[in-house]
């Protein structure tokens, strides 16, 4: 089996570009339907959801604007559980359609804060979209509402996740060697 090393760790292919481009390319087609007509702003929170804000804003077939956010929680292999503004919010959110685009979600710390933030804001809709979702690691009670891959509480980075910063360039989703099972 195919192993790559960060920082002392081993890490084995886990979710492939092919999977993650078909399920993209869906909710693009999702979000498309439900905000035709609409212009949304997608929300994307910075750094790890880049690689797939950009491709799901590309899937999505009508008018819409794209804005960053940078939040901190993560340190190492885990979730420090303090959520730190790195970069705000410039744009004028009142009576838009909002989609924050988040890599993972798993204690929902950092999207249950920033939610509560957003709606203070006073959006006209506020939706959630994550490319992972691990629903037994949450600690807060958050619903995505567009979830790429539901996944158990394992390690992994690729495709925007990282390992103190290493790894966000690959095109895959690894997993800690350990911790190995497949996507459900």
């Amino acid at each position: 089996m195919k192993r790559i090393q960060y920082d002392g760790l081993s890490f084995v292919p886990y979710i492939d570009r092919e999977q993650i481009a078909d399920r993209i390319r869906e909710i693009g087609r999702q979000i498309t339907e439900e905000f035709r007509g609409k212009r949304p702003l997608i929300i994307c929170v910075l750094n790890g959801a880049f690689p797939f804000a950009s491709d799901l804003f590309r899937q999505i077939d009508t008018d819409a604007e794209i804005a960053f956010i940078k939040l901190s929680s993560y340190q190492g292999t885990g979730s420090t559980g303090v959520v730190k503004e790195i970069m705000g919010l410039s744009a004028d959110i009142e009576g838009r359609s909002v989609i924050v685009v988040e890599d993972i979600i798993d204690t929902g710390n950092t999207i249950h804060k920033l939610k509560a933030d957003l709606e203070a804001r006073k959006p006209a809709t506020l939706r959630i979209a994550t490319l992972l979702f691990k629903p037994e690691a949450l600690k807060k009670d958050v619903k995505p509402d567009y979830v790429g891959f539901n996944i158990p509480n394992k390690f992994i980075i690729g495709f925007g996740l990282d390992l103190d910063g290493l790894a966000r360039n690959l095109p895959d989703i690894w997993v800690h060697e350990s911790e190995n099972n497949s996507a459900e």
